[in-house]
């Protein structure tokens, strides 16, 4: 059984602030099942925007683990324009902004090539 996004947006949340970092939900979506973004800024300003990976992405062994793809944008026009489309598709989608402390990126979410 799938988590919800209400339940799993939570969870990272707690994550993050128990490794010393920052979490901050930017956008509320379906409590049930939005899609999850995540967005980290490095200190030289680098922005990276985890989406959901493809369907074809899901390893049949755990069909319900979340997983994500990550996005390289240029700068913060960028990460916007991908926002706005992403939410003109799917008026439900979460997006959640991270400052991982002791736990970094790759420990708290599953990423998949893209």
């Amino acid at each position: 059984m799938r988590l919800t996004s209400d339940f799993w947006v939570s969870a990272l949340v707690k994550r993050v602030f128990s490794g010393g970092g920052f979490a901050a939900i930017v956008r509320r979506g379906a409590t049930e099942a939005g899609a999850v973004f995540v967005i980290t800024r490095s200190r030289m300003g680098d922005v990276v925007l985890y989406g959901p990976a493809p369907q074809t992405s899901y390893d049949s062994a755990k069909p319900d683990e979340r997983q994500f793809v990550r996005h390289q944008l240029a700068d913060e026009g960028a990460l916007e324009s991908y926002l706005e489309k992403e939410r003109r598709f799917d008026s439900d989608i979460w997006v959640v902004e991270i400052e991982p402390g002791r736990e970094p990126v790759e420990s708290l979410l599953v990423t998949v090539a893209g």
